[in-house]
């Protein structure tokens, strides 16, 4: 079995308050999650108006497919929402 985690830290411009993040959040998370079959969560920056932490989940029984999927993932999330800049991505296999 390999576990992959993908985790995003986003810049969210513009943001004036925390309903506004949280508008803004979930169609990225709910789009992730049936595009790829992830689990997605916003794991950092709770309270932080312009900026997440999200971490994207894929068990599978190939490390390289993890790595491969989670590198489509990270790349999606760049190329597909110009609302949204990612300032760092991180994956980890086990």
């Amino acid at each position: 079995m390999a576990l992959g985690v993908l985790t995003l830290h986003i810049h969210l411009p513009g943001c004036a308050s925390l309903k506004e993040k949280r508008g803004r959040l979930k169609p990225l998370i709910t789009k992730l999650q049936r595009e790829f079959n992830l689990s997605v969560a916003e794991i950092n920056y709770h309270d932080v108006w312009q900026d997440a932490v999200i971490a994207c989940a894929l068990v599978s029984n190939d490390h390289k497919h993890n790595q491969r999927s989670l590198q489509n993932v990270a790349r999606w999330v760049d190329d597909s929402w110009p609302d949204v800049s990612v300032v760092d991505d991180k994956i980890e296999i086990r």
